[in-house]
């Protein structure tokens, strides 16, 4: 019995050990480095994927979708900087579902989590090729490569300067947007906009609608803003976690609210609603279409463009390896994977997603991967809301430095939409929904036959 005690308080003090030699830069960031990689998460969003649902709905069905999407990240966003400044953490949301709903209810999240942050980034990447053979003729597995081992290079130099790498990036792509925008301006048209395959002529109407159209549209509207939930990822790097969190993703929110409103009216208003339906790259292929196909503007933004997909890619690396990071930590994968360079980054944890990234990359199918990191995004909306109702219910004690509007009826409508849009992906692509249904039973089953007994 005496060497049991003894062997317990020998678990107790290697975890403690653990716990302080794993700890991330604390200080790195500020809320608005924190917003800037909220909307670095969701940027490439806005040169590629939300104009797909122009090809399942018109435009007003189209502009439904967005809202409702919107929505539903919006009071997404109010309950995390409510939770993360509570309990900020690298775990981020996943940390209080811990707290609620126990370990195995913590894994589920996390596990949801991250299959959504470990799969974009193949499907980023992939995109990304797209674009350099577009430009340059360059695509593959090399290129591929190129981009994982140079990126995840940045961020082993050390979190600030990842973060002061993306606020560059990411500001060179939101000028590609801002440009984009001005330049069709002049030639917006509601004509454009009530144009649609999906309604005869005499029946093409500005607000002309389908309810099951803006159903299946649901996909293509997260993409304006899958991700920006990553920001509480960076909690312990952040300079003042309870001030900086709430302001960081809120900030972000509210412009990619506004960015995605004007997106959705004024491309489609000067392309017509019925193109971008079949656009490669809507930014692009809209000032193609005004401007020509040798418009000097197009190649420009085009070349620009690209860092909108560099940006996403680099932050989400970012947002995986702090999520693996916790999730090793906590026990839930091997303790190795919490190590720390002497920079105070969590090297094991950038590296290993990046080679099973890669792998994922050589389908080259870049809508199937991003329609499984979708899957795993709205299941981890909905346990992270009823998280946020279980936490104020059962612990009212608990100090919270900012305090969501509507409380749990702002869960509840995160619930609710996250709920539609997860039984919309699985119409959309029933392959991409087995897949990742097969690949959350195989983290279940590694947590049932190991992670449990670690957590």
């Amino acid at each position: 019995m005496a060497y049991f005690r003894l062997s317990l308080r020998s678990w107790a003090s290697i975890a403690m050990a653990h716990e302080e030699k794993s700890q991330l830069q604390k200080g790195a960031a500020g809320w608005f480095l924190l917003a800037t990689l909220g909307v670095s998460y969701v940027i490439s969003g806005s040169f590629a994927g939300w104009n797909y649902g122009f090809a399942v709905t018109n435009w007003f069905g189209m502009v439904i979708a967005v809202a409702l999407m919107g929505l539903m990240y919006f009071c997404l966003v109010l309950c995390l900087a409510e939770m993360s400044a509570a309990l900020p953490s690298a775990a981020g949301g996943y940390r209080i579902s811990r707290k609620v709903m126990g370990d195995t209810g913590g894994f589920a999240t996390a596990l949801a989590v991250l299959l959504e942050y470990s799969i974009a980034p193949a499907a980023i990447v992939i995109f990304i090729g797209q674009y350099l053979e577009a430009l340059w003729g360059i695509n593959g597995p090399l290129v591929y490569a190129v981009f994982y081992v140079a990126f995840i290079g940045v961020h082993l130099l050390g979190a600030g300067e990842a973060l002061r790498f993306m606020l560059v990036v990411t500001a060179f792509a939101v000028l590609a947007i801002v440009v984009t925008l001005v330049a069709l301006v002049p030639h917006f048209s509601f004509a454009n906009l009530a144009a649609s395959v999906h309604f005869s002529s005499d029946q093409q109407n500005l607000l002309a609608f389908d309810e099951v159209s803006v159903w299946a549209a649901l996909p293509f509207a997260m993409w304006l803003f899958l991700a920006v939930e990553g920001v509480p990822l960076a909690a312990e790097e952040a300079k003042n976690p309870a001030v900086d969190l709430p302001r960081g993703i809120i900030g972000a929110m509210l412009f990619l609210l506004a960015n995605g409103l004007l997106i959705v009216v004024f491309i489609p208003g000067a392309a017509t609603a019925v193109e971008v339906g079949d656009y490669g790259a809507p930014l692009v292929d809209a000032l193609d279409h005004v401007f020509g196909e040798d418009s000097v503007l197009a190649a420009i933004v085009n070349l620009i463009g690209l860092t909108g997909l560099i940006a996403s890619f680099f932050s989400i690396i970012f947002g995986y390896s702090r999520l693996v990071f916790a999730m090793s930590r906590e026990g839930y994968l091997p303790r190795f994977m919490s190590a720390i360079s002497s920079r105070k980054v969590p090297h094991w944890a950038l590296i290993i997603p990046g080679v099973i990234g890669f792998l994922c990359s050589l389908t080259g199918k870049g809508e199937l991967m991003i329609n499984i990191a979708v899957i795993g995004a709205t299941l981890s909306y909905s346990l992270q809301s009823v998280s946020y109702i279980l936490l104020k219910r059962d612990y009212t004690e608990l100090h919270r430095p900012y305090r969501a509007p509507g409380g749990q009826k702002t869960a509840y409508v995160t619930l609710a939409l996250s709920l539609l849009a997860l039984t919309s992906c699985f119409a959309y692509d029933l392959v991409a929904a087995l897949i990742a249904l097969v690949l959350m039973g195989l983290g279940v089953g590694y947590y049932v036959l190991l992670g449990r007994r670690r957590a």
